[in-house]
């Protein structure tokens, strides 16, 4: 979990919308993985805050599990058997990169999720998220 947040941050960073405290909020389940001191440390002192559902609630998840369906679907099921690991985290990235900044979207006007987020900030002035210290 913590690689991923910072593989997060620093695509934010390449994508010149640099981290800002106070801004992002790391929504998740339950789960120990995200519940214990580690990550809870690392999320409050990067000020990012913490969005963690009530247990056995399914929609807390939804947009995780779809987006994991698409995965599966898109990439996953049709290139098996996997040979390797190796082969799975490059093709994993590059899935990553493609839904994220070349996937075409029709809720956001057919641009990318990453075109939109960066417009979106454009025009917003406000803070998005608080958070306490």
């Amino acid at each position: 979990m913590l690689d991923a947040l910072e593989m997060a941050l620093w695509q934010r960073d390449r994508d010149e919308h640099p981290h800002v405290r106070g801004e992002l909020t790391h929504h998740s389940d339950a789960g120990s993985q995200y519940t214990s001191f580690k990550p809870a440390g690392h999320l409050d002192a990067a000020g990012i805050a913490a969005s963690i559902g009530s247990g056995g609630d399914a929609y807390d998840n939804a947009l995780t599990e779809s987006t994991i369906g698409l995965f599966k679907t898109g990439l996953i099921k049709p290139q098996r058997p996997w040979k390797t690991l190796s082969q799975v985290e490059l093709a994993t990235a590059e899935w990553i990169d493609r839904y994220c900044h070349r996937r075409l979207h029709g809720e956001t006007g057919h641009v990318p999720p990453v075109e939109f987020e960066t417009n979106y900030y454009l025009t917003t002035t406000k803070p998005q998220v608080t958070t306490t210290n």
